[in-house]
């Protein structure tokens, strides 16, 4: 029996896809790797520390995946996230703190350029994620009572989405995040992956919401 035409369609769709995250993911990293390899430099020269950072993040259908990083906070900062989040008053699922103390000078630049995710290309390549759909997010900061998680969830993270082209953390509340996460969800296409992607350098540019 052959597929229905809308199975068959959401096949192809993923299968181009991944055909986009390899042959873009590729060429990223070929273009990123000598920069990649001058910030780890400039990290270990800056603070103490490996330049890598990896950390567990949610990925496809709620998997725990390892996501790679150029470290821009302190060696001990994971240490000090709960005194960190008791001292401002932090509370929800997700913590990001304009001025945290925790980031380095090296790391500010880094955040704000957002080259500090570059490594997860090779996560693309991987397949824990792809080059376009909702940033993976820490265990800790995702909530899955939400019933919004399993819809967030039923479609590989990636690299860049919706949040990173409508001014990211700073001008979007958690709230508004998993709404524009759950519209990509029902909503994706090639053609708005295409669309998203072309966006994401002039935002990056920008810098704007990056901290």
């Amino acid at each position: 029996m052959l597929p229905a035409p809308e199975a068959a369609d959401r096949r192809a769709y993923r299968l181009t896809k991944r055909l986009l995250d390899v042959l873009l993911g590729t060429l990223a990293l070929a273009l990123l790797l000598p920069w990649m390899l001058v910030f780890g430099l400039l990290i270990v020269l800056d603070s103490p520390g490996a330049p890598l950072f990896v950390q567990p993040r949610v990925g496809l259908h709620g998997r725990r995946i390892r996501v790679l990083k150029l470290r821009t906070m302190s060696h001990d900062a994971e240490s000090r996230l709960a005194a960190l989040r008791a001292t401002v008053g932090a509370s929800g699922p997700v913590f990001k703190l304009r001025d945290d103390p925790r980031v380095t000078r090296v790391g500010r630049w880094l955040r704000r350029s957002s080259l500090d995710e570059a490594p997860q290309l090779l996560n693309v390549l991987r397949g824990d994620m792809s080059l376009v759909g909702p940033r993976p997010l820490p265990p800790d900061q995702t909530d899955p009572a939400d019933p919004r998680f399993a819809q967030r969830v039923s479609v590989p993270p990636g690299l860049t989405g919706q949040w990173q082209i409508t001014g990211r953390v700073m001008h979007v509340n958690y709230d508004k995040w998993l709404a524009q996460d759950c519209w990509y969800v029902e909503h994706c296409s090639l053609g708005l992956d295409l669309v998203i992607l072309a966006r994401t350098l002039p935002a990056v540019i920008r810098g704007e919401g990056a901290y």
